[in-house]
């Protein structure tokens, strides 16, 4: 079969199919979403916990749409501190944190 033009266009990944960097990003993100409401369970107060899970929501919706890796990393790096620093609280208040921080450093949620 002779290659063409008309051939190559036939791929059958979408055009917005992510990067396998890209890929492995958005997984590291989602994965410290989850361990930030993981951590936000730990809360004993509701109207803190409802706060707090409000505040993560409405930080990692605001940066959905960010593409560039520098920018999502810095995200990253953030919402690390914020966790790290939920979980010390969670600590110092006697609350076991049972729930590890699994992630390098990650996106833009404020979750403290």
């Amino acid at each position: 079969m002779r290659i063409n033009a008309s051939n190559l266009k036939m791929s059958k990944l979408p055009k917005s199919a992510l990067s396998l960097k890209q890929f492995m990003l958005r997984q590291e993100v989602l994965k410290l979403y989850r361990t930030i409401f993981r951590t936000i369970r730990q809360v004993p107060d509701e109207s803190s916990r409802q706060e707090l899970r409000q505040w993560a929501r409405s930080d990692f919706r605001a940066n959905k749409h960010q593409t560039e890796e520098l920018a999502i990393k810095m995200l990253m790096q953030h919402a690390n501190r914020s966790l790290k620093e939920l979980q010390t609280s969670l600590g110092l208040s006697g609350v076991s944190s049972t729930v590890g921080n699994g992630t390098s450093s990650k996106s833009g949620c404020k979750a403290a």
